[in-house]
């Protein structure tokens, strides 16, 4: 039986090579020919962690849309159908929801993983790059999707920070009517807004995605002892040519991720069957009352992941200022590259003073979320906020200096550790 299934799974794979030559040397490429250094540690899971859950937000969006009007008299109840009236609606719907926040817990703490290694560094620029216009895209995504259930965080959400873009000089009104399709969010809103959503804006991420790993997959991995194991010694068990710290991304890899692939199912599952909401942090209490345009929310706030930035917006007193504050903090994590002048790529070869450099920048980012996710009527916390604020750009702007400064350790050669 055996020997049976092994031919047959031969004459297939056989016969797909016969008819696309070219499938087979990408796979060896980017998966058994894939070198990836062997001391890899579970900061380097978040990169398939998001891949996956790219995968359910894509499949559920689809799903979600069968049933979904945009139209500011439907959206709302045609949601509530799909909770209540769709067979498994209410579980597509919460699979979604949840997973936009998964899918930003899981990107926080890569690009975090990338901080504390400098996988920005020279090769490797271009990958850096490629995720933070992921990153921006992403926001994008996930803004445009909060809106489409037109609740009243949603509508009054939207109002909020399409009125931002009115901050800009000379054109500011009549950019942002041309952004809503109307002086208040509406139809023409939701309408732009689905199609951007479920259309225009997942292919963007997807292909930039495809740039990301092809990048990635041109220069190699980064580890975290920051050495390149291309300039290694080479000959391995599986090749003689192959970088001898390096090990085959499948199937060690691949089985390795799975695991950790399946510890992320369970935790979302819990999630999504006990408490979808997660306290108002994943799903806001006011986004479950139909939108309003006359009722104003007692507290009007984004979804956790946008309120560091919208606490740098807010505890700015000048419109303008605190708009290009608030887009300037994102802004200049493109130019981590070239402000991080450290002889060496990982922290783990880094004095103290960069450690707690970064250390203090991630407590700041965290607090400035809390701060973003209050009321904001508090005059110390709003001071708070700003000393906050000025130290993530002090963080960056500072970088050159005290990246020189620190004292280094001496990096090994070739890797030091591997599971």
């Amino acid at each position: 039986m055996a020997n049976i299934f092994t031919r047959t799974a031969t004459g297939v794979m056989d016969w797909v090579n016969a008819r696309a030559p070219a499938l087979a040397p990408m796979y060896r490429k980017h998966m058994s020919e894939y070198y990836a250094p062997k001391n890899f540690n579970i900061w380097y899971i978040f990169g398939v962690l998001s891949m996956v859950v790219l995968v359910n937000q894509l499949v559920t969006g689809i799903f979600l849309t069968m049933h979904y009007k945009p139209s500011a008299a439907e959206a709302f109840a045609s949601v509530e159908y799909i909770m209540r009236d769709v067979e498994w609606g209410w579980l597509i719907r919460y699979m979604h929801s949840t997973g936009a926040s998964l899918f930003f817990i899981v990107v926080y703490l890569h690009m975090f993983r990338g901080l504390m290694y400098g996988s920005y560094q020279k090769p490797r620029e271009l990958v850096w790059i490629l995720g933070m216009l992921i990153y921006l895209v992403l926001m994008a995504e996930a803004f445009m999707g909060y809106v489409l259930p037109w609740g009243q965080m949603s509508f009054w959400g939207a109002k909020v920070i399409i009125s931002l873009f009115g901050a800009v000089p000379v054109i500011g009104q009549g950019l942002t009517e041309w952004i809503m399709g109307d002086y208040l969010p509406s139809d023409a809103t939701l309408g732009r807004f689905f199609a951007l959503h479920v259309i225009a804006l997942p292919l963007v991420l997807l292909l930039l995605v495809v740039l990301h790993l092809g990048a990635l997959h041109e220069v190699g991995s980064n580890n975290p002892d920051g050495v390149e194991i291309k300039k290694g010694p080479k000959g391995n068990r599986w090749s003689p040519t192959a970088p001898a710290d390096g090990v085959p991304f499948h199937p060690y890899y691949t089985v390795k991720d799975t695991f950790y692939v399946f510890a992320m199912m369970v935790i979302a599952a819990f999630i999504i069957f006990f408490a979808p909401a997660f306290g108002g942090w994943f799903l806001e209490h006011d986004n479950f009352t139909e939108a309003n345009r006359l009722v104003t929310p007692e507290h009007i706030k984004p979804v956790w992941y946008y309120t560091p930035f919208y606490a740098m917006l807010r505890v700015v007193p000048d419109k303008l200022g605190g708009v290009l504050v608030m887009f300037g903090a994102i802004i200049v994590l493109f130019f981590l590259p070239w402000l991080d002048r450290a002889k060496v790529k990982s922290y783990r070869y880094r004095g103290k003073l960069s450690w707690t450099l970064l250390l203090v920048f991630a407590f700041s980012f965290v607090w400035l979320g809390k701060i973003g996710a209050g009321p904001g009527t508090d005059p110390v916390e709003t001071i708070v906020g700003r000393i906050l604020t000025a130290y993530y750009f002090l963080f960056f702007l500072t970088m050159p200096l005290w990246t020189k400064w620190d004292k280094t350790k001496p990096v090994p050669e070739r890797v030091t550790t591997h599971d």
